[in-house]
């Protein structure tokens, strides 16, 4: 069975002024987004910032998260690193709090081999054996990529390596995948502006950063097209664009938090070397939400 289907929120971590983690406003935002009808709350992804959180900073926040949701919806737990150990470190914690699954992203900067990927993604499996684990591919950030042969042989052959976050925004790799898979890996979107055409080849959601400003609208678009309403489904996916490309106009973080903020949340900064939007992309941001029927 999978962990989720649907829009899973790549959730945000809400700071303090002096860069502290703000649990009481992570707290309002996880209320949220149940209530908005979020599928799964995904914890300590790339929008949670989770590479600039200390080993200790990132436990108990996903700790916090898991005791907060308390199995309303699955919490997956990101717990990735560009060092195996640490990579299962993370991985044993989160499982001991109890997290429905792990999300984990391929080594970043060490640009691992095939032969590597499998090896790392097999080892941190075998050491937390009772939790999925769903693989996640953002090349563009990482410099290395999951070939579909690849991510197939790990599903096929480690039973808890259950499904794979594509964001590597090659529609033709992600057919060829699901060609080769023939059913044996669930499939999520990690790119918003790629939600339907990725539902089409089989995937069974999306791990979304639009989901932050926008719950109701990103579960009401994959619940649509998964009751046949591809009509309703494709309204909201080419509405969004615009405020998709907004919140992509630079590094991710950057803009989610700053639309949050626009919208009063108050989600506080980023942690360097992450800077605040520039005034001028703000300013388009805010159109974009405005458009889309969002804002203060």
């Amino acid at each position: 069975m999978a962990i989720f289907k649907g829009a899973g929120v790549a959730i945000v971590t809400p700071m303090y002024e002096d860069g502290s983690v703000n649990y009481d406003k992570l707290a309002e935002l996880l209320e949220e987004q149940i209530a908005g009808g979020t599928d799964a709350i995904i914890i300590c992804g790339t929008t949670g910032e989770s590479s600039t959180l200390t080993h200790g900073e990132h436990l108990k926040t996903i700790k916090f998260a898991i005791d907060t949701v308390a199995g309303r919806i699955p919490v997956i737990a990101g717990t990735g690193s560009n060092c195996t150990e640490t990579a299962i470190m993370m991985s044993k914690e989160a499982a001991s709090y109890g997290a429905d699954g792990l999300l984990i992203v391929t080594p970043y900067y060490n640009k691992a081999t095939q032969n590597g990927l499998i090896a790392h993604y097999t080892a941190i499996a075998n050491a937390v054996p009772e939790t999925p684990i769903i693989m996640y591919n953002v090349p563009s950030r990482t410099g290395c990529n999951i070939q579909p042969a690849t991510a197939v042989a790990l599903a096929k052959n480690v039973k808890n390596i259950v499904g794979i976050k594509e964001a590597s925004g090659d529609l033709s790799q992600i057919a060829k995948l699901m060609s080769m898979a023939d059913g044996c890996i669930d499939l999520y979107s990690g790119n918003d502006d790629q939600v339907l055409p990725v539902l089409s080849l089989g995937g069974l959601g999306v791990i979304s950063v639009l989901s932050n400003v926008a719950p109701k609208e990103t579960h009401d678009m994959v619940a649509k097209f998964m009751d046949g309403d591809t009509k309703g489904a494709a309204e909201i996916q080419l509405k969004a664009i615009p405020l998709i490309n907004a919140l992509f106009c630079e590094v991710n973080p950057i803009p989610v938090k700053a639309a949050l903020n626009l919208m009063g949340k108050n989600v506080g900064s980023l942690r360097m070397p992450l800077t605040e939007m520039t005034d001028a992309n703000k300013e388009v941001l805010a159109k974009a939400m405005k458009d889309f029927g969002i804002g203060e």
